[in-house]
Formats: structure tokens, sequence, C-alpha cells
């Protein structure tokens, strides 16, 4: 089971990026790479297994990047992995 503490976190460092991120700001922001926020997001969450965080990876990669996306399942799982059950109803 995910500390419940590590998955805010990570939802907090998820929503951050999101925020932040546009199109150009690899071109616009020298240095930066996608590769750096992953990473960041996905700190917290290094006690979940290989696999796990693979698919995490795709999954926050695309709540950075497509402002449209909806993060509700990722709450949810996140939630999920802490055994935090007050986002069952979503």
């Amino acid at each position: 089971m995910l500390d419940p503490a590590a998955a805010e976190d990570a939802l907090y460092k998820v929503a951050i990026c999101a925020f932040t991120w546009y199109p150009a700001k690899e071109v616009i922001e020298p240095g930066w790479t996608i590769t750096e926020d992953l990473d960041w997001c996905l700190a917290p969450l290094a006690g979940l297994p290989v696999d796990k965080l693979a698919d995490l990876r795709v999954t926050v990669r695309t709540l950075i990047t497509t402002p449209t996306a909806d993060r509700q399942a990722f709450i949810q799982h996140l939630a999920a992995l802490s055994g935090d059950t007050s986002f069952d109803n979503l």
C-alpha cells in the first residue's frame, strides 16, 4: 500500500506541472524537459513496482501535456493505492 502522504504529494506535483506546461515550453525554456517533470512527479511513488510506475509515467505525461485530459481516474487510482476510499463515488 502507498503512504497517503506520498499519493497526495504526487497528485500535487502533477497538478503543478500540468498547470505550468505549455506546448512550446521546451523551446522557450532551454534545458527544461518533460522527463524532468515526470521524474519529479513520480518520485513520491518510487516504492511502487516498476511496471506500475511505467504505466503511471504514461498517464502522468498525458495529464501534464493534455489540458483537457480527465484527471478523475488518476485521482481515484492514487486514492486506491493509498487505501483512501473517499473518492470511490466520483
